[in-house]
């Protein structure tokens, strides 16, 4: 009987770029749509607004993304600068340090020092990491990897109730984008439970209440407008 050893946190970092950028693509193009659409605007400057809100959009997302996840980096570089300095400036504390850590976490005290000892005389920078900052890797966040998956995917997202919009007659907008929409979501949803190995059903209806939510809240919006002018 073989033993499947597999985990899929590895994943988390692009997967949820990804579904990020995928969501939003979908949820505030159909959205903008939607809205537009709802004050009865003609087919011309309903398209102008979903391709522009595409553009703006998809680097909105990229610009988010490599901001934010930058600050992440920059965060984890100044933690592995300190844990340097605090290696070459008392080495005793540090191991001692790091045997605490082991004894929390249920280690005998004789055999977490033991522990300790060895695993700094490999790496200690990178036993400290691992087990006192809880980076697994010298490095976590990829800025340009994060804005690149979410801007990509934003615009596959986007462009599902654009071409909706191009296939559906003038008179079925709303509801031709609505139901794209929302079968693109349950779709982005089931499958990234599915690369997760969480509840498809679950992931397929959180984004498909939220989007229609969204949704809905545009609709009345245009309607609103529309009766204000």
């Amino acid at each position: 009987m073989t033993h499947e050893n597999n985990h899929y946190s590895h994943r988390t970092g692009w997967l949820r770029a990804a579904v990020l950028g995928a969501n939003d693509g979908i949820v505030s193009i159909a959205s903008l749509i939607i809205g537009v659409a709802s004050a009865h605007a003609d087919i011309e400057d309903i398209l102008l607004a979903g391709v522009a809100g595409l553009v703006a959009g998809a680097m909105s997302m990229a610009a988010g993304e490599y901001v934010s996840v930058s600050s992440q980096a920059d965060t984890e570089k100044a933690d592995i600068a300190l844990e340097q300095y605090h290696l070459i400036r008392d080495i005793n504390y540090e191991i001692q340090e790091l045997t605490d850590i082991y004894i929390t976490r249920g280690v005998e005290p004789e055999l977490a020092g033991k522990v300790a000892e060895q695993l700094m005389a490999h790496d200690a920078l990178g036993a400290h990491l691992r087990d006192e900052l809880g980076l697994h890797e010298r490095i976590n966040a990829k800025p340009t990897q994060a804005a690149l998956t979410s801007a990509a995917m934003f615009t596959l997202g986007a462009a599902m109730p654009l071409l909706a919009i191009m296939v559906a007659p003038a008179s079925q907008i709303i509801p031709a984008v609505t139901i794209t929409s929302l079968l693109s979501l349950a779709t982005l949803g089931t499958l990234a439970a599915y690369l997760g190995r969480a509840s498809m059903l679950t992931g397929a209806a959180r984004v498909v209440f939220w989007g229609a939510l969204a949704m809905g809240f545009t609709a009345l919006t245009g309607t609103l407008f529309e009766m204000a002018v």
